[in-house]
């Protein structure tokens, strides 16, 4: 489609192919939201560590740049980031508007004013500054097949925003609010108002197209919820945030897949990939288990690769998933 349509334009950060009309992405299984494709080489720590973070309502640095060190560039005091998602979801316009539309869809299934601010006109116009929201709305309608979720997004990079985070943080959301009002999850809609990516990124890997044969179409990986039960998921969600290595969690959730991708993290930070890639074989969520893996691999491969350099603790052989 940018191949074809985009037209070649100039922005703050080099040439862009962009779009000359807005674009709609619909997922209809939105649940099976982790990528794989190793040209992009999508970072699937951060994209499920940020997703909770989001969840969790908060625009803090220290805690999310654990993950990824480049963000904190994000951020104008290197404290707070301005645009956060959830913060603006949970606390930025002094109520929490997830909870306020949970109310508002159970007490009228066919309400059509369920709609999630993100832009703060008050906060974002006329401002400078690193992060403003490029999500600036979220609307949720409820229907006879499920929950359905439509972002609107005033600046959308196609490779590492609509078909890369946004794809996971939004999904994730769209689960949340789904199994809070006790529906199923519908269809996520993608409403990019300047849908873009920037030529050198997109010469190098393409954007993103549809794969029939990715691993969960082949029945290679399967989504699993990532919700038992809600209420106890709320709670260890923030029990999570506090003390994410923590042994009491109950929700499969957070046992079994965030604290193992922990664990997992800490020990590729700490250059012992073989503790890496154990403690990724042991995320029971097949679909993370699989990307967590196959990306620690793909650092093991690079740093063989080269002569010199750190000596890392690793055995090359011994991280390759097994079949089966």
């Amino acid at each position: 489609m940018l191949e074809e349509q985009g037209q070649l334009e100039m922005s703050r950060a080099g040439p862009v192919k962009t779009m000359p009309v807005p674009v709609t992405t619909s997922y209809q299984r939105p649940y099976e939201r982790v990528l794989f494709d190793a040209k992009r080489d999508c970072n699937p720590f951060f994209h499920l560590l940020e997703s909770l973070w989001m969840l969790a309502g908060r625009n803090d640095v220290d805690w999310i740049s654990e993950f990824s060190s480049n963000i904190v560039n994000y951020s104008d005091d290197g404290k707070t980031f301005h645009g956060a998602y959830g913060h603006r979801w949970r606390n930025h316009f002094g109520k929490d508007q997830l909870y306020e539309l949970v109310t508002m869809l159970k007490r009228d299934p066919e309400t059509r004013r369920a709609g999630l601010g993100m832009w703060d006109p008050r906060a974002d116009c006329n401002a400078e500054g690193k992060d403003f929201p490029c999500n600036m709305q979220i609307v949720f309608r409820w229907r006879s097949h499920g929950l359905d979720m439509t972002v609107y997004n005033r600046s959308n990079d196609a490779i590492w925003g609509a078909y890369g985070a946004n794809a996971v943080h939004m999904s994730m959301l769209h689960e949340w609010m789904s199994t809070m009002i006790g529906a199923k999850q519908g269809i996520y809609y993608q409403v990019s108002n300047d849908f873009h990516a920037y030529v050198d990124v997109f010469h190098k890997v393409g954007v993103p197209q549809p794969m029939p044969d990715d691993p969960y179409s082949r029945g290679e990986v399967c989504a699993i919820p990532i919700i038992d039960d809600i209420e106890r998921w709320n709670k260890e969600l923030f029990a999570f945030m506090e003390h994410p290595l923590d042994t009491g969690f109950t929700e499969e959730f957070f046992a079994g897949v965030a604290r193992p991708m922990v664990q997992a993290w800490r020990a590729f930070k700490s250059k012992n990939l073989v503790a890496a890639q154990s403690h990724t074989q042991t995320i029971s969520a097949p679909d993370w288990r699989k990307a967590c893996n196959e990306w620690i691999i793909r650092r093991v491969e690079r740093a063989a690769s080269r002569s010199a350099g750190p000596t890392l603790a690793y055995d090359a052989n011994a991280i390759r998933p097994k079949r089966g």
